[in-house]
């Protein structure tokens, strides 16, 4: 159950740690506080006339005249938490980061495995997530079937992108390496310009694909597939990667049924050598969901927060409840 004083529970670590050594001091004092009852009740004991006691006050003491100082006893625990500085996980929008959109457009694209097609959906899709990146990153946008092209560079215009996802057109041949070194470019040319920070801006490639690579044939080759994930992996820059379709896709050449089954394996691999996930799909729906959890990744870090608020409200309570039960049962303030 959630205290609405302290907000979420969970705890990632403490800011001033060495203030716990205050927990010794409040031991101190609990043992004090026994002792001190200890001793007050062997000299009842000792000095009183225990029949005259009995009749002048007979009835027990009140069992409720300690509560006042455990009151005071856990607010000064909940306030030496509070000085120790407990932190927690915060998620806060990105606002200087870039994302390169890279999408395939060869002709194995044109398969409607997928309705209305597999190129027709992940438009869908890519406009949707567009729409939902937080408004500060940079979005790029690439296609690439045979070469690659960088549609629109990184910015944070997103009807520019949407605009250039609409204008899609399918071609020959599948160069997914080239593509990654063509997004890395993209990236290392607007890090320079972007300000805000010593280091170059986080940075992600969303690559979406259906096909296994066919430029070059060996992806493991200097321009290939594999090789431009190693290359990412280097520059600090993780690829996303989403094989959209069915394993029974197929197209049509010169009349002639050509099965284009979706390479999930080709693009985990790739995921995989950059340091980033991936992602698979094969319906308009699925597509969509994936773009929105990558987009609740892509578009949010997570930082320390102070969440040493909640435990300063509730120990200044716990210590106003302990006085004022102190004045209602035992006349006095605790001490």
């Amino acid at each position: 159950m959630r205290l609405p004083l302290l907000g979420p529970m969970s705890l990632s670590g403490f800011e001033h740690p060495w203030f716990f050594l205050f927990l010794l001091v409040i031991a101190a004092l609990v043992a004090l506080y026994v002792a001190m009852q200890f001793a007050r009740q062997r000299r009842i004991l000792r000095f009183a006339n225990m029949e005259l006691l009995e009749s002048v006050a007979p009835k027990r003491p009140n069992k409720w005249r300690h509560l006042s100082a455990i009151l005071l006893i856990a607010s000064l625990v909940l306030l030496t938490i509070a000085m120790a500085g407990p932190t927690n996980d915060v998620r806060i929008p990105r606002n200087r980061a870039v994302v390169m959109l890279t999408i395939d457009v060869s002709q194995s694209m044109r398969a409607t495995d997928v309705e209305p097609s597999r190129l027709a959906a992940a438009q869908e899709a890519a406009k949707q997530f567009a729409d939902q990146l937080t408004p500060g990153i940079n979005l790029g946008l690439i296609a690439y079937a045979g070469t690659a092209s960088v549609l629109v560079s990184p910015t944070t215009n997103r009807e520019a992108t949407k605009n250039a996802i609409d204008k899609l057109q399918l071609a020959d041949r599948t160069a997914t390496g080239e593509a990654i070194f063509t997004s890395l470019q993209a990236i290392a040319t607007v890090g320079a310009v972007i300000g805000g920070g010593d280091a170059p801006p986080p940075a992600r490639i969303v690559l979406m694909s259906d096909g296994k690579e066919t430029v070059p044939s060996n992806p493991d080759n200097p321009k290939g597939a594999f090789t431009a994930a190693r290359t990412a992996k280097d520059q600090g820059v993780p690829i996303s990667t989403v094989s959209f379709g069915t394993p029974y896709g197929y197209v049509e050449i010169n009349g002639q049924r050509q099965p284009v089954p979706v390479d999930d394996e080709m693009l985990r691999k790739i995921a995989e050598l950059s340091g980033g996930s991936s992602y698979t799909a094969s319906s308009l729906q699925q597509l969509k969901e994936v773009f929105t959890s990558l987009q609740d990744q892509i578009g949010y870090e997570t930082i320390k927060g102070d969440a040493s608020t909640g435990w300063l409200r509730l120990g200044a309570l716990v210590l106003a409840v302990a006085a004022l039960v102190a004045l209602l049962i035992n006349r006095r303030l605790p001490g």
